[in-house]
């Protein structure tokens, strides 16, 4: 293997080392591709990608964000282990959400939409009782995080209405808003409380610029409003696209939001 693919790809999976700007890339890359593979799955199935499906979907991104807490408390041994590191573990748990859906179609026809969450709640749940069984290090972070983040949302929600900015009063966006604020909060309180260390090329480097991870919440907001913004205009067109793409992102703030904050609270 050509010592360039080992370095970027192979040696920050193999030894969790985080990311650099060409895995960035090629991730980001990825998850584009996936959305339309799994766009054109759905409309083969007829499946629609409404409110329902992407609500009914949270359980299966939190399940996939405690199953990577697995792997940080190396409960899991190689070579099994690599598959919860990015980005393996967003296949496994892409395929295990296709699972969970065909498995809920199947058994309960047209009200598969129930069990499909059904499901996901209890892959979650049996990920927190493994953890569980590592015992609680903090049980006030989460609720800490979870303040700080939902004040932050509120901030935001309240500026959009003062403003009278659409783009921050509907309740989809909101969601996103509030994933990525819960995120920023869990990386502020481990970075500038618990003095664990930022994995991601442009957010570690303007922390230690600001010399704070407050700079993670207008970080979250400079990214992620003008992204909403060109989302609803390009894609207003194709209603489906524009709730997966929703849905992506979605879980890029809550799924290493959760992950965060379920290792500060066991101390992983």
């Amino acid at each position: 293997m050509h010592p360039w693919i080992y370095d970027h790809y192979v040696d920050p999976i193999l030894y969790d080392t985080g990311y650099n700007p060409v895995n960035t890339v090629t991730w980001a890359l990825l998850l584009g591709g996936m959305i339309l593979l799994l766009l054109r799955l759905f409309r083969r199935l007829e499946i629609a990608i409404d409110e329902r499906f992407v609500l009914a979907t949270v359980p299966y991104i939190l399940a996939g964000a405690s199953l990577r807490v697995v792997e940080d408390a190396e409960l899991v041994a190689a070579p099994l282990k690599y598959l919860l590191i990015t980005p393996l573990i967003y296949f496994l748990a892409a395929v295990a959400t296709l699972a969970g859906l065909l498995l809920s179609r199947w058994a309960l026809g047209e009200r598969w939409i129930f069990g499909y969450a059904v499901v996901g709640l209890a892959w979650t749940a049996t990920n927190l009782a493994l953890l569980a069984t590592l015992g609680v290090e903090s049980p006030w972070t989460p609720f800490a995080i979870l303040a700080i983040g939902s004040a932050a949302t509120l901030a935001v929600a309240a500026a959009g209405l003062k403003l009278k900015i659409a783009l921050l009063s509907g309740r989809p966006n909101l969601l996103i808003i509030f994933a990525h604020m819960f995120d920023a909060a869990s990386t502020y309180v481990g970075v500038d409380w618990f003095g664990y260390v930022e994995k991601h090329v442009v957010p570690s480097l303007l922390i230690d610029l600001a010399g704070t991870a407050l700079v993670m919440f207008p970080l979250k907001l400079l990214i992620l409003i003008p992204v909403l913004a060109l989302v609803e205009r390009a894609l207003r067109d194709d209603p489906s696209l524009e709730s997966l793409t929703r849905l992506a992102l979605l879980t890029l703030g809550l799924a290493p939001a959760v992950r965060n904050t379920i290792r500060l609270t066991l101390g992983i």
